[in-house]
């Protein structure tokens, strides 16, 4: 019988101090809810953005859908244009007006797009809201997340899902609507007997909003967007950003309600974090510029309230530039920096483009374009 092999014991090889993971565990983000200004904003926007969204598929154009992408008979419906496929330049143009639009925008104010309209915020607020109202505002719902599962946990998670599920669903329905007849698609769904392939898009896009809205949320906008990623290449010293004034606010300080902060020797920041806690993403803006800020500007209305409470002037946190914050600038000399060559050059194209795309739409219409009986 053979020997056994003799075992050498190795010892663990530890890992050098400097080397980290390559991924960072996610820690759950309870935004607090916020009134104000930029809330009133972003509320409007979400309204406006889900009714077009929602209710262009309804719409009827001399007879026909408003709106409709014929894969089948290649033939795109909008208003009173019927594009072909040889006709795909007009799309080539919209895609280009939409890059050299985000272009401008951002040169302008930052991430205006992903705060105000971007579908991963609006959907976001929208199954936020929902949270909201069914498991509270944050301290409750941190406290039910805490909680050991019972009757009343389960109930309120189930119909919060419940919930999600129906917005997904009926996102993934008008989506396909833009493809396939509204009414038409409805009523196969109505009856269980839709298409394959509207079958897929419908429970695709309906589950990826209900992943992405409802679990992934600000992952979404940190790791998986391009948008942040080439920002910094769009941003300069007289962008507009969500700026925390440091020289105003520093040193921080907790104190009572109308103390004067010079005579503490502290600056007007209280350090009540009610910024960090508002913020989708999680951040503190008191830290500077950061990639995962999308400029919702929650975090503006949440110190403008506490600057009130305390008597202090607004805009600790505010919009503006950082050549306007070096240079204690007023409102009028920053904005004669914002509207600069780079953002007229933007907009002197823009709009080059947007006119020729128009004039030429115009000469392929096939009906009036007005007046045009348009019904729900």
């Amino acid at each position: 019988m053979a020997s056994p092999v003799p075992l050498k014991v190795v010892k663990d090889i530890e890992q050098p101090a400097s080397e980290a993971p390559l991924y960072e565990i996610r820690q759950k983000i309870y935004p607090r809810a916020v009134s104000g200004w930029f809330a009133h904003w972003r509320l409007g926007l979400v309204v406006a953005t889900q009714l077009l969204f929602y209710g262009l598929p309804w719409l009827t154009w001399n007879a026909r859908p408003a709106v409709l992408f014929d894969l089948a008979s290649r033939k795109f419906y909008i208003l009173g244009m019927v594009l072909w496929p040889q006709d795909f330049i007009f799309l080539a143009g919209l895609l280009v007006i939409s890059a050299l639009s985000l272009f401008l925008f951002t040169a302008v104010g930052g991430r205006l797009f992903c705060g105000y309209a971007c579908p991963q915020t609006v959907y976001t607020e929208i199954f936020l809201w929902i949270e909201r109202k069914i498991e509270g505002d944050r301290a409750r719902r941190m406290r039910l997340d805490g909680a050991a599962l019972d009757a009343d946990k389960l109930l309120r998670k189930t119909v919060k899902h419940l919930l999600w599920l129906c917005v997904g669903l009926w996102t993934g329905i008008t989506f396909v609507g833009y493809f396939t007849p509204i009414r038409t698609l409805l009523g196969e769904v109505i009856s269980l007997s839709p298409g394959p392939w509207e079958t897929f898009w419908v429970l695709f896009y309906g589950f990826a909003t209900y992943g992405n809205a409802g679990y992934m949320r600000e992952q979404v906008c940190k790791y998986m967007c391009p948008y942040a990623r080439f920002q910094s290449a769009m941003f300069d010293r007289d962008t507009l950003i969500i700026s925390y004034d440091a020289k105003r606010g520093e040193p921080r300080g907790s104190r009572k309600r109308g103390a004067d902060a010079q005579s503490l020797g502290q600056g007007d920041c209280i350090d009540c974090t009610l910024c960090v806690q508002v913020c989708p993403t999680g951040i503190d803006i008191r830290n500077g510029l950061q990639y995962e800020c999308i400029g919702c500007a929650a975090c503006i209305d949440a110190c403008d309230e506490v600057m009130d409470k305390m008597n202090y002037p607004r805009g600790l946190v505010r919009y503006a530039t950082q050549n306007a914050l070096d240079n204690r600038w007023t409102s009028s000399q920053m904005w004669r920096r914002v509207l600069r060559p780079r953002v007229l050059i933007y907009g002197a194209i823009l709009l080059a483009i947007a006119g020729s795309l128009f004039v030429a739409g115009a000469a392929q219409v096939t009906v009036p374009m007005w007046p045009v009986p348009m019904t729900l």
